[in-house]
């Protein structure tokens, strides 16, 4: 049992590694810390989705920035797309779950927002579909995924494509990622 919990622990610090290794995944995450920032600076909101864990993952990032991080600071405008489980499930029900975050993106945000999508294959179609009408919209796409990216790579402003193919290990490091941006907007926004 402890050879188990060992290796589980070495694979995700592999996982870490290569992205420590990654000069382009950092020089990614600090163009999405400039990114949120702006948009901040420029009265925008930030706006998550996810499935699943990824949507836990997204509600979470977006309790970062509306609540605290580190900081006792004001609130910033940051919301996971799916709390409204009435919008949801009429959605849902009432066209596709294909739909459920398109209708949003549609609906209330604007040119210069932010939408980060979160799906370990990159090929959630409600996630794809909601960040092409972000792109129609002229709202920057910030996508998490798994090695590969599905269709969320063509898609995305940014990507992160987290190198592993194992949804435990990507959603680690999904976090971590998310962990970094918001500290690194907290202390720039707030200097």
């Amino acid at each position: 049992m402890q050879e188990k919990i060992s290796t589980i622990i070495r694979a995700s610090i592999d996982v870490k590694q290569m992205l420590l290794a990654d000069a382009a995944m950092l020089e990614r995450i600090a163009a999405a810390v400039d990114l949120v920032t702006s948009a901040f600076q420029n009265g925008k909101r930030i706006y998550f989705c996810g499935n699943g864990g990824s949507a836990a993952d997204a509600q979470h990032l977006a309790a970062e920035f509306s609540g605290r991080f580190y900081k006792n600071r004001q609130a910033l405008p940051a919301e996971a797309l799916h709390c409204n489980t009435s919008y949801l499930t009429a959605v849902a029900n009432d066209y596709s779950y294909d739909d459920i975050y398109s209708r949003l993106v549609e609906g209330i945000m604007d040119g210069g927002d932010v939408l980060f999508g979160f799906s370990t294959s990159g090929n959630s179609a409600n996630i794809v579909k909601a960040f092409e009408s972000a792109r129609e919209k002229g709202v920057q796409t910030i996508g998490f995924t798994g090695s590969h990216g599905g269709k969320l790579k063509e898609t995305s402003d940014l990507l992160f494509n987290i190198p592993s193919d194992d949804t435990p290990r990507i959603q680690e490091s999904h976090i971590m990622v998310g962990h970094i941006i918001c500290q690194l907007v907290e202390e720039k926004y707030f200097q």
